[in-house]
């Protein structure tokens, strides 16, 4: 990860904090702006992680509870040359997943139980492949803490509408100030989002291609998570719009065009990068490029008794 590129990113979404702060209350509502802005980056590098785990009702799993999800993460993690996460689980039927933490030694990866239920073992294998790679690229950490950001930015602004026009305080904008804080803030700091997620994708899906062996797996999972995200609507992610740039593909509804106001990169283009990474001869040639099929459905990231035997893959 491009650390200077990560500064300056966290820098932009301060300093639109404190835009916001002198909108609302002239120059003691910047620097009381700034105070929090600080606070709030000390506050996200420790906690910002299970903040957002809780925001999507995440349980932790191991390998008692989830034995082949946990153990397909383990194999993937060695694979990676990284340290074994912290699994979760996420009850939600959407099929989605995303990772989280500050750094590789302190990450955690997530996927809900309709990515479990849906999608076969292979195609799990890449998507948690992808989140390896975001960990492994120290993407968890800035797009954490950017989440966090962006929710309080939005949250200013809704604040500017009841306190923004008052005549009492330091507002230099008037009423133009408060419009300004309520449309624009949000929309800005969504650009930032974008600036962070869009191209860091790409780059996970090759890396995460490369960890799994198999970058077919991950187009197929690709295109079956698109699909269920059109149908399944998501109350959690629709609750907290600023965490959507951390999953594999966006959760929100109608939120998946590849234009201006898209967090996340057109899924036909990135699967049709991993066509062809599949097809210059990563993951067997011929072979590679063909699509994967599902092996037996059910949901498997749980405990279940006499569980038929599946087949093996790089987890073992």
């Amino acid at each position: 990860m491009n650390y200077l590129r990560t500064a300056m990113l966290l820098a932009a979404m301060t300093a639109l904090f404190m835009g916001i702060g002198y909108m609302i209350g002239g120059q003691s509502g910047m620097m009381i702006a700034l105070v929090i802005a600080a606070a709030m980056n000390v506050f996200s590098y420790w906690n910002s992680d299970k903040m957002v785990l809780r925001m999507h009702h995440a349980q932790e799993v191991d390998e008692r509870s989830a034995p082949e999800l946990f153990n397909m993460i383990r194999q993937l993690s060695a694979n990676a040359d990284l340290p074994m996460p912290k699994v979760y689980i996420i009850n939600n039927p959407q099929p989605n997943a995303f990772a989280t933490g500050r750094n590789p030694e302190n990450a955690a990866v997530a996927a809900t139980t309709g990515l479990l239920d849906m999608l076969s073992m292979e195609e799990v294998a890449g998507v948690m492949a992808h989140e390896l790679a975001h960990i492994k690229n120290h993407d968890t950490l800035i797009m954490t803490i950017t989440a966090t950001l962006a929710g309080a930015i939005s949250m200013l602004g809704n604040f500017a509408f009841f306190f923004g026009g008052n005549r009492d305080n330091n507002n230099p904008f008037g009423f133009i100030g408060v419009l300004v804080a309520m449309i624009v803030a949000p929309m800005a700091a969504m650009l930032v989002q974008m600036a962070i997620s869009r191209t860091r994708e790409y780059a996970a899906d090759r890396m995460g291609a490369e960890i799994c062996g198999q970058p077919i797996w991950l187009a197929s999972a690709l295109n079956k998570i698109a699909g269920g995200v059109e149908r399944i609507h998501n109350p959690d992610a629709e609750h907290n719009p600023a965490t959507a740039h951390m999953f594999i593909i966006n959760p929100l509804s109608g939120e998946r065009m590849d234009n201006l106001f898209s967090t996340h990169p057109n899924t036909a283009n990135r699967i049709a990068e991993l066509q062809k990474m599949a097809a210059g001869g990563m993951g067997g040639g011929r072979r590679g490029g063909q699509r994967a099929e599902p092996q037996a459905k059910g949901p498997w990231g749980r405990t279940q008794p006499h569980q038929t035997q599946r087949p093996k893959g790089p987890w073992g």
